[in-house]
This record gives C-alpha cells, sequence and structure tokens, in this order.
C-alpha cells in the first residue's frame, strides 16, 4: 500500500512536467508558425510592391498606349503570381504543422 502512495505523487509529477513541456513546445511551436506566417504576408505584400513600380515603369517608358496597357496587365499578373504564392506557402505551412 505504501508503495502504490509513494508511486502516485511520482506519476503525478512526472504527468505534470510532461504536460508543461507539451504546453511549452505547443507555445513555442505556435510562436514559430505565426512568425513563418507573417513571413509569408511580407513576401507578399513585397511583391505586390515590386508589381507597382515594375508597371509604373512600364507605364512610363511606353510610346503608345499598348505599352502602357501591357504595363498594366503585367501589374495584375505579377499581383496575382503574389498572392497565389503566398497562399501555397500558407498551405503548405498548415498541413506541415
Amino acid at each position: 500500500m505504501e508503495d502504490q502512495i509513494r508511486s502516485s505523487p511520482q506519476l503525478a509529477t512526472s504527468s505534470a512536467t510532461a504536460t508543461r513541456k507539451k504546453q511549452d513546445m505547443s507555445a513555442m511551436s505556435r510562436v514559430k508558425r505565426n512568425c513563418l506566417f507573417f513571413t509569408a504576408s511580407l513576401k507578399e505584400g513585397f511583391g505586390f510592391i515590386k508589381a507597382f513600380f515594375t508597371g509604373l515603369g512600364k507605364k512610363v517608358t511606353a510610346k503608345n498606349e499598348q505599352e502602357a496597357t501591357e504595363g498594366d496587365l503585367q501589374t495584375a499578373k505579377m499581383q496575382v503570381e503574389a498572392v497565389d504564392e503566398a497562399e501555397e506557402t500558407k498551405k503548405r505551412l498548415d498541413k506541415s504543422m
């Protein structure tokens, strides 16, 4: 009977320690995951900025209306690609964690 009483607190203590470690790992995992999502969002934002300036450069150097329109189309295409890339990255992160 005394052995059971002595072993029970040890099991409870080791179980509590394991749970605490799991929660700490869980918190670190959440922080890491959120940082990775934030990084993906930043890359998306930089993609938009890059698309804007590329399109603006095309418009400024355009010799006719068709080239200016091509600049607009390229801007839109680059923005869509930036969004698609960010969404794909976020989906991969969701699956891996």
